[in-house]
């Protein structure tokens, strides 16, 4: 992932405007109430919509990009110049605001500590700017020197120097991105979850902006200065959230600042982590660029239909639910925490397992829908069908590791998941090794999936050790989502080559093959609901009273349907609940 990917991922918060009181008194400026936590579902669900607006957007950008450089000289250029201000960014601002930063200063304002709470904030991020100018100074001087031993080494002479030159102008996006993570950061820890769903947006935009009117005068350079201009629309977005939570800033240094010990004893197995994760990205591309033209971009084709679903569900609920843990562990409430959870895992379950199904199954026709176009020809659809296969079986594993680790940082434990990461890091970097000469580019995927559910597994099973085993009433809700995908899975396998069919380009206009699409996900989709109804899996009963209840006629109908069937299952607590 690049800075512009990572602007949109796992350290993403998605704050909530609250609303503005009139002060009374001194003290009540100084203190402001903060406003009540929405409920998880509502919480998630506005981080939801905004994860979906961002990922569309990043789609829309990288099709723009793709349609105006291909893969030219200078786009390679853009690409490898990225690679230093990302690791910048991963390493100092989201390493500090991310999860080493959230659970301390949550815990501070849970416990009434607002005073220490906002001088932590301040020293943490004076430091991390200082560290992160101080970086960007020294890879501005010595840019020359890491593009030709670390960045890209291999480039043509007339490439190396554009990489220079943009890789000294990208230096400025992490600085200000920098600034966006830890205001999202400090809001995530207050449960406010609505302002910041903009900065990515923002971000996104102006890099499309500057694709369209930038690039064709400036060329890559114009591609740049979106990206510096999308990064400070980033940060600047959420000032006025900032402004309004009561935030109070202070120019403190101070090293013996409440929290901060353990922010840093947090921080250190997070930036081991992120540099295993970076080591990874960088073998694993490196690996794909030995297996012929269009290993690289039909991977990240792959990766990129896979991570709209992921951020979308995973990305979402771990975001909203972080915070709320981080709190009751640290006011010693386990059951709460347990419950918690729970509560954040099974609509989790209930909404990746068809989002798998549906990515798997279609997956052809996904591609032919979205990409085949330009210079996007069938030979490239051939390419990217077969990873996004292994990406979408491993689409569970990949949503499980993510709210797990969220789990354990809320528990200040930052070595298991990254110890459990660095272990399937390596497992993965030899399995990608051993299978690559034979199996090519798919081979990336495969290890990757296989790997990450791995990971998955292993966070599981510590965590049931320490919260409790699974209930009989649990596994009893897995069975009934088990039936419900099992079904959706017939029709989807009926459908699937009947949708790959439709879909190809040239047989019929191509509004006609996006509906025929659009439908057949529709009653996939729909033949998932409608066994989950039938099945009383709470989840959807409980969405399905929220919305009849806003609708007078269909709550009269879901009365009626509800008053003559018998109640199969008695209702059940959340797994570790």
């Amino acid at each position: 992932m690049t800075v512009k990917d990572r602007a949109n991922s796992d350290q993403d918060a998605w704050p909530t405007w609250p609303t503005a009181g009139i002060p009374v008194s001194l003290e009540t400026w100084r203190r402001p109430t903060r406003k009540p936590s929405r409920s998880l579902v509502q919480s998630a669900s506005i981080v939801a919509v905004a994860f979906v607006a961002s990922r569309i957007l990043g789609l829309a950008r990288e099709v723009i990009l793709a349609r105006q450089f291909g893969t030219s000289g200078d786009y390679d250029a853009y690409v490898a110049a990225f690679r230093i201000p990302d690791l910048l960014f991963l390493i100092i601002m989201a390493g500090c605001f991310g999860s080493a930063f959230i659970p301390v200063f949550a815990g501070l304002l849970g416990r009434d500590r607002d005073d220490d709470a906002w001088k932590l904030a301040s020293v943490v991020l004076n430091l991390a700017a200082i560290t992160m100018v101080i970086a960007t100074i020294v890879c501005f001087i010595f840019a020359s020197q890491l593009v030709d031993t670390v960045v890209a080494p291999g480039l043509a002479p007339e490439t190396r120097e554009l990489t220079i030159r943009l890789l000294r102008l990208l230096l400025l996006s992490p600085v200000f991105l920098g600034l966006g993570i830890a205001a999202k950061g400090i809001l995530e820890g207050q449960d406010r979850f609505d302002l910041p769903a903009l900065a990515p947006l923002i971000y996104n935009l102006a890099i499309i902006l500057a694709a369209i009117f930038l690039a064709p005068r400036y060329g890559i350079y114009g591609v740049a200065i979106g990206v510096v201009i999308g990064a400070i629309g980033h940060a600047s977005i959420q000032l006025p959230g900032l402004i309004r939570s009561g935030m109070r800033y202070r120019p403190l240094l101070n090293l013996r600042t409440p929290g901060l010990s353990e922010v840093a004893r947090l921080l250190v197995p997070r930036l081991i982590g992120q540099a295993a994760f970076q080591i990874n990205v960088i073998v694993v591309y490196a690996l794909a660029s030995h297996t012929g033209e269009g290993g690289v971009s039909s991977l990240n084709y792959a990766l990129q239909l896979m991570m709209l679903p992921h951020g979308v569900i995973a990305l979402s609920i771990s975001t909203v639910v972080f915070p709320t843990m981080a709190r009751l562990f640290d006011q010693g409430n386990l059951p709460g925490f347990r419950t918690t959870f729970g509560r954040a895992l099974r609509p989790l379950l209930f909404l990746t397992l068809p989002a798998a199904v549906g990515l798997f199954a279609f997956r052809e026709a996904i591609v032919q829908s979205l990409f085949q176009f330009g210079a996007f020809s069938t030979q490239s659809t051939d390419l990217v069908v077969p990873p996004l296969a292994w990406f979408a079986l491993g689409l569970l594993g990949y949503a499980l590791a993510e709210v797990l680790t969220r789990a354990f940082y809320a528990m200040h434990d930052t070595k298991t998941p990254v110890f459990a990461a660095i272990g399937t890091i390596v497992l993965n970097i030899g399995l990608s090794a051993l299978l690559v000469d034979r199996f090519g580019h798919t081979a990336l995927a495969f290890s990757l999936s296989v790997t990450t559910a791995i990971e998955a597994s292993i966070l599981l099973l510590v965590l049931r050790y320490r919260l409790g085993t699974a209930s009989f009433s649990d596994l009893r809700w897995f069975a009934r989502v088990g039936v419900a995908t099992i079904a959706m899975s017939a029709v989807a396998w009926f459908m699937a080559p009947l949708l790959a069919a439709a879909t190809v380009p040239g047989i019929a206009p191509r509004w006609l093959q996006i509906g025929l699409f659009l439908f057949g996900l529709a009653v996939a989709g729909a033949s998932y609901l409608v066994a989950a109804y039938l099945l009383q899996i709470p989840e959807l009963r409980g969405a399905t009273v929220r919305l009849t209840a806003r609708i007078p006629i269909t709550r009269r109908i879901a009365s009626l349907i509800r008053s003559r069937r018998p109640t199969r299952w008695p209702t059940t607590s959340p797994p570790g609940g």
